[in-house]
């Protein structure tokens, strides 16, 4: 790999730790647990933030690609980004454990997935001027490797200095939640020192429209690209698999730590580290997959993994003892890495040059569009059949569904 190619794949380190730490171990749990009235009613509020989060990038990420494409700003918009999600996430400190914060703890964590959703539009889009045709698949694969290695070590340095102490480090109030708060301030300076080699190597083009030229050729692109979409079958179809298969990996994750605490009784330390295992296995497996992916090829790595996820998966539904549930934990860890870097990867690969921006705009929004039913489909087989493991399969029943509608695509 050169220079340029290890910049952009840096980039994942910086983007990492907002998801690991915000939206699934940490801070999700602190507004469940601490700040909403109860833990009912936070999940619901969670999910509901969520579910406004995924329609605005829904709506949003597929002209700001197609934007990016004719007005060649990918870099300042994936700066802008940033630099809003580090913002909103740092301000999650002020959120005392008190119900009155709830509203605002939402709109800040909801500010923030928005700015991370679309700046992982242009970073993404970066990938085909960066890396070279037959070296994307590793070159994808080593970014969410490193991805997952930034991800693991700033949920590690949360634990051991801001979680566990006690009494706190750094004069931090416990009774106050600000060991737990002070991990937001954590993930935006995280952010803030990561972003800037891929913004320094790779550089937009020296010749650039007006930005309202730029807005309108966008405009005009995206609204081509959508009535095209009839002629692209091969992509149709992609996009409709990830759709699928996306909100099951996605429900899986976000639910999985809730799952562990539910059906094994794992403590919130108990958590954390399981979540570090997930990072370590599913970096290893990225790192791999991604070497692997440009022989095997980007749709078979897909395949593979994923089928490796539902088997993993239907076991994980079935075993009782907290053993096999870290064991076959882990080893779900080493295919959800493969999983999505050779579906970025994919992407690339199928997306008419010019064109990328404006297609992985529709690969964000077949990734977010319907990123409701995967966790509203979860609570109706849940609360049906009072099961936590009812609920887990309807989540491997999506995977399953996106696994056999990409076995139809026909890669170019």
């Amino acid at each position: 790999m050169n220079a340029k190619e290890w910049a952009w794949a840096s980039y994942d380190i910086a983007n990492s730790a907002f998801p690991t730490v915000i939206s699934t171990f940490v801070i999700a749990t602190y507004f469940t647990a601490s700040v909403a009235a109860s833990p009912v009613e936070g999940q619901a509020m969670w999910a509901w933030m969520q579910a406004l989060v995924g329609l605005t990038v829904g709506l949003l990420s597929p002209v700001l690609g197609a934007v990016a494409d004719a007005g060649g700003r990918r870099r300042g918009m994936l700066l802008v980004l940033t630099l809003l999600t580090a913002l909103a996430t740092a301000m999650i400190w002020f959120i005392r454990p008190e119900p009155g914060y709830a509203v605002t703890a939402l709109l800040l964590v909801g500010i923030a997935s928005i700015g991370f959703e679309l700046g992982t539009v242009f970073y993404n889009a970066m990938l085909p001027g960066v890396a070279r045709p037959e070296a994307m698949g590793r070159v994808s694969g080593i970014g969410w490797a490193m991805g997952y290695g930034g991800g693991l070590v700033c949920l590690a340095l949360c634990l051991v200095l801001l979680v566990q102490p006690d009494p706190a480090l750094f004069g931090l109030n416990r009774e106050a939640g600000e060991h737990i708060r002070a991990t937001a301030l954590l993930v935006g300076a995280w952010m803030m020192i990561f972003c800037w080699p891929v913004l320094i190597a790779v550089r937009d083009p020296v010749q650039r429209p007006p930005i309202r030229q730029a807005i309108s050729t966008g405009l005009s692109e995206i609204a081509r690209l959508l009535r095209s979409l009839p002629r692209e079958p091969v992509l149709a179809r992609f996009l409709l698999a990830r759709l699928f298969y996306t909100d099951g990996l996605n429900t899986l994750f976000a639910f999985g730590a809730i799952y562990a605490a539910g059906r094994f009784g794992m403590g919130f330390s108990e958590i954390l580290l399981f979540g570090i295992l997930l990072n370590i296995t599913a970096g290893l497996g990225a790192l791999v997959g991604g070497m692997v992916e440009d022989g095997l090829g980007s749709r078979r790595t897909v395949l593979l993994s994923l089928g490796c996820i539902i088997l993993i998966g239907l076991g994980l539904l079935l075993v009782e003892g907290k053993t096999m549930f870290w064991v076959l934990g882990g080893g779900l860890g080493l295919f959800f890495g493969p999983a999505q870097a050779a579906s970025r990867t994919l992407m690339a690969r199928l997306a008419p040059p010019g064109e990328v921006g404006a297609w992985f705009g529709l690969f964000a929004l077949s990734g977010r569009v319907t990123g409701f039913i995967g966790p509203a489909l979860l609570a109706i087989a849940t609360a049906a059949f009072a099961s936590q493991q009812a609920g887990m399969a309807v989540v491997v029943g999506l995977m399953a569904l996106g696994f056999v509608v990409l076995l139809t695509v026909r890669a170019r």
